[in-house]
Formats: structure tokens, C-alpha cells, sequence
């Protein structure tokens, strides 16, 4: 599963859940991105806020201290320009307009599967 264009990108996965962290640490590594993790909202602002380079951010809605919603703004402030996918295990009616209208350029619905990931990113490929 080596993608080459995810191989000169740099990636922050935003998860609480280590099990989640770990395993979507997994399929990105294969990828030969550059990957950055945060375990929280402020965590991954803080991560943003000094990593301007951050191409994609994958980011879990439900995160303690500031939640996905919260980070998102904040780092859509600092950066306009950089990719952030929410990852979410909610897919009702309404879901998408609420997280698209948060700041977020898309999202991803848990279980995550490796391939339906790689499809995601590489739709963002070209325009970072």
C-alpha cells in the first residue's frame, strides 16, 4: 500500500483512543508520510501551532479538553490552507452539513478501512 503522493506529505492523526491512534498510525506509515500524533484538542493546536507544514490533519470529533469541533476552528484561524478530515463514528442526516460548516474539508466515518483512508487522502492529493 505505498502511495507516492502521500510520500513527501506530513499528517497529524487527533485521536484519544489509543487503539484507534495506533491503528490508523499503521496504514499512514506504509504510506511513507511523515505523521505527527495528538491525543486531544489542545494537544493538536498546540501540535499545529508548531508544525505549519502539516499538510492533512485527521481529526476525531469527540476529544477531551477541546473537543474536534473547537481544535478545528482554531487551527482553520492559524491555517487556512491546511486539509482537516474529521473522523467521526456518526453518519445521520445533518452530520456532514455540521462538520463541513465546523471547518473541516470532509469527513470519514468509523470503522475506518485502510483503503477506503488511502482513497480520502489521495483525494486531497493535488490541491496541497
Amino acid at each position: 500500500m505505498v502511495n507516492d503522493f502521500l510520500r513527501t506529505k506530513k499528517i497529524m492523526i487527533v485521536e484519544d483512543d489509543v487503539s484507534s491512534r495506533l491503528y490508523l498510525n499503521k496504514i499512514l506509515e506504509k504510506t511513507g508520510a511523515s505523521l505527527l500524533s495528538a491525543c486531544d484538542g489542545k494537544e493538536a493546536i498546540e501540535i499545529a501551532r508548531a508544525n505549519p507544514d502539516i499538510d492533512i490533519i485527521l481529526m476525531d470529533i469527540q476529544l477531551p479538553r477541546i473537543d474536534g469541533y473547537g481544535a478545528a476552528k482554531v487551527i482553520r484561524e492559524l491555517r487556512k490552507d491546511v486539509i482537516i478530515i474529521a473522523q467521526t463514528a456518526y453518519s445521520l442526516l445533518g452530520d456532514r452539513e455540521k462538520i463541513i460548516s465546523s471547518g473541516f474539508d470532509d469527513y470519514i466515518v468509523k470503522p475506518i478501512f485502510p483503503q477506503q483512508l488511502i482513497e480520502k487522502l489521495g483525494k486531497y492529493s493535488l490541491e496541497i
